[in-house]
């Protein structure tokens, strides 16, 4: 019979925890300042920004959730995350050349940090899940298949 495994025994590696839930938190507060300056500022479609800096607004949901290390939040965000790297590989490939395509790369270095951050971030917790449900049903198994049960 395989040992039980509980919150306390599970492998657990609270300095690298930390470490990935603040990359995750400073790349994501790095890349809504950088929507909103890049649409507004630094690079916009027109002269005087445009409605566009609006796409950030998304990313301040996901604020509260990933500083407190809300692996619900955290998965929810990386996949939001995505939209904005597809939006980086995009632009970089289809703005005319000047200082929209550097925006565009660091929003596409800004939005693979946070997703790295945040999958390294889950990992653990995930497998953590893993092993209690296999050990679930081997004692369910181990159960239905006791001669000696009352």
């Amino acid at each position: 019979m395989k040992p039980i495994i509980s919150p306390s025994t599970a492998p657990v590696q609270p300095t690298l925890n930390v470490a990935l839930q603040r990359t995750a938190m400073l790349s994501l507060i790095a890349l809504f300042v950088l929507c909103i300056l890049w649409e507004i500022w630094l690079a916009p479609l027109r002269a005087g920004g445009t409605l566009l800096f609006l796409k950030a607004l998304p990313l301040a949901f996901a604020f509260r959730g990933v500083s407190k290390g809300s692996l619900y939040t955290i998965q929810w965000a990386s996949m939001l995350v995505l939209l904005y790297l597809m939006e980086g590989v995009v632009r970089v490939m289809s703005d005319p050349p000047g200082p929209s395509i550097v925006m565009a790369w660091i929003e596409i270095v800004l939005s693979s940090i946070f997703f790295f951050a945040a999958l390294f971030y889950v990992r653990p917790a995930k497998r953590f899940a893993k092993q209690l449900k296999t050990q679930a049903e081997a004692t369910a198994h181990a159960n239905s298949t006791d001669p000696q049960q009352s």
